[in-house]
């Protein structure tokens, strides 16, 4: 018996960490898909999350997602966008995981959401990262498949995890190793990027007349 629920408190954790990674990528596409697959006895959601299989819960999401599903592939109103969204992906996850976590004892429980929190933030930097990469091209074609590609991941692999939790979470680890190389590639770009302005300042600075 002990073995067996270890077994599923492993699981558990595992599919916590998937809805992280997923919401740091798109939140509503995450909370919808968990409230679908709860309302067709795919998914049993903990007591404190049954609200996300409510029809209101559900529309909404969808809304919200057509609004990000057309913004999101907009050059430049695409970084906005997912600037505001630090408010609101990096909250919801924190809220999903200390929801699912009410089995643990309050000092593990904040612990779990903390981590969580901090691999949806992760995510999240990673998206952001990507976008501040791409929205200089002059053409459309990239930020769009880029958001398409985000939009599939966070519903796939957040449906993904209720059948193979621990391949889903292993698959997010990868990714978020990914997105920590690509972070600090971004980073190092703009770095150069901002050096070469100020050096381009300073020099027209002293070739100019006084």
């Amino acid at each position: 018996m002990a073995l067996r629920a270890s077994f599923r408190y492993l699981k558990m954790d595992a599919a916590r960490r998937v809805v992280c990674f997923s919401a740091g990528l798109n939140v509503y596409a995450t909370v919808g898909m968990l409230g679908i697959l709860s309302r067709v006895h795919a998914l049993a959601l903990p007591p404190q999350l049954r609200l996300l299989q409510s029809w209101e819960v559900i529309i909404v999401c969808a809304v919200l997602f057509a609004a990000e599903f057309a913004g999101d592939k907009i050059p430049i109103f695409d970084l906005f966008w997912n600037a505001a969204h630090t408010f609101v992906r990096i909250p919801v996850a924190a809220l999903l995981v200390y929801g699912a976590a009410e089995h643990l004892s309050e000092g593990p429980r904040l612990l779990a959401t903390l981590l969580g929190a901090s691999l949806a933030l992760a995510t999240h930097s990673g998206k952001f990262a990507a976008r501040a990469a791409v929205s200089h091209s002059p053409e459309p074609f990239s930020n769009a498949a880029l958001s398409l590609g985000e939009d599939g991941l966070a519903a796939g692999l957040t449906w993904f995890a209720t059948r193979h939790p621990f391949v889903a979470a292993a698959i997010a680890l990868v990714l978020v190793a990914i997105i920590l190389v690509v972070i600090r590639y971004v980073l190092r770009a703009m770095r150069r990027a901002f050096r070469r302005i100020g050096d381009a300042f300073e020099k027209r600075r002293a070739t100019s007349p006084a």
